[in-house]
């Protein structure tokens, strides 16, 4: 049976600083680009929030719900009428570790009960209402009799089968959500230790997620790091100089910057500096 998946990627965050939390990176990939890869058979993939760049999100269609950041039930409205496939997957879009497995043992589940839909259950048993799949014309009724709103309220009395998933190596429950900046360092933790590798079988590159944390700890911003140069004269140094030499001139470049002391060009003139130490070296000694 085909299907189409709709996640919800709008609100505020608010317990997260009103940080864009789908875009949030987890071992260098965001976390609506996570989503996304989980139901890579969808044959429409709406996203009820603004368009982001990402793996996976160019076949996207998107909407908004009205006012945007009214709430899941709005949203919910908004994304099921773009729904054209007799069953839908609905899901948060802060689930950095739900995967195709996880929605098709979903799917396995309202098929095999006859149910209107199956949702996961955390490990105390709650419903986790944005982590499910449903048959998308009880949806619309449940919806149309419906005027709160609570996703409970429309959700629970279709009296889904509930469903519950162990989690994986270091403790990667696919029900688990970032809503908060605890939860998120988490998933970046579990992921990291866990996960280092995408599915092309590379390693994942997590250099742009870590240069955005620690401008965002520093209170940088991050426009303004030129990172491939730095690395570039970390390199040289490390090659030319010592490798202990690399993150001490990197500092040194960042107390003068700080100070304002640096040359414009103080990368160049330093990776020059390094990439010659040998012979500046040779030549001084020669003149002693």
């Amino acid at each position: 049976m085909p299907y189409d998946a709709v996640i919800l990627a709008g609100g505020h965050a608010r317990r997260l600083g009103g940080r864009d939390k789908p875009a949030e990176p987890v071992a260098g990939r965001s976390l609506i680009e996570r989503v996304a890869a989980a139901v890579p058979g969808a044959r429409t993939l709406v996203v009820v929030g603004p368009p982001r760049p990402g793996r996976g999100l160019e076949r996207a269609v998107h909407t908004r719900e009205e006012p945007p950041g009214s709430g899941p039930v709005p949203a919910l409205r908004a994304g099921l009428a773009l729904v054209t496939a007799d069953e839908i997957a609905l899901l948060a879009a802060d689930l950095p570790f739900l995967t195709a497995d996880h929605v098709t043992a979903l799917r396995a589940a309202a098929r095999e009960a006859g149910a209107a839909g199956a949702v996961l259950v955390d490990d105390e048993g709650a419903e986790q209402w944005l982590t499910g799949v449903w048959r998308t014309r009880a949806l619309r009724d449940a919806l149309a009799r419906y005027g709160g709103r609570s996703l409970r309220g429309v959700l629970g009395p279709l009296e889904p089968v509930t469903v519950r998933l162990a989690a994986e190596a270091g403790g990667r429950a696919p029900w688990f959500d970032c809503d908060t900046m605890d939860d998120l360092d988490r998933a970046r933790r579990t992921r990291g230790t866990n996960d280092s590798r995408d599915e092309r079988g590379d390693r994942v590159n997590v250099l742009e997620e870590w240069t955005a944390l620690v401008c965002r700890e520093l209170g940088v911003d991050p426009a303004r790091v030129a990172r491939e140069a730095v690395l570039d004269l970390t390199r040289d140094v490390a090659h030319g100089v010592a490798r202990p030499a690399a993150p001490l001139t990197a500092y040194l470049l960042g107390l003068a910057q700080g100070a304002g002391t640096a040359p414009e060009d103080a990368l160049e003139r330093l990776s020059a500096m390094a990439r010659n130490w040998e012979q500046t070296t040779t030549e001084t000694r020669k003149d002693a």
